[in-house]
């Protein structure tokens, strides 16, 4: 966030030295479905999320 208005940004992802406090894992239509429901999480919270895909595999 900057100042209160949701900020995104292409990279960097999240430096080794910086810990991992949670996750979700969410299934979205594409990549701006997920980036709009990150940025509702991000204001809520009041702390930035970092967005990356996965994939799952068929018949896994």
């Amino acid at each position: 966030m900057s100042d209160g208005a949701v900020l995104t940004t292409d990279g960097p992802f999240v430096e080794a030295r910086e810990h991992l406090g949670g996750f979700y894992i969410i299934e979205a239509a594409d990549l701006d479905a997920a980036l709009a429901w990150a940025s509702k999480v991000t204001a809520l919270i009041g702390a930035p999320i970092e967005v990356r895909p996965f994939v799952t595999l068929p018949g896994a």
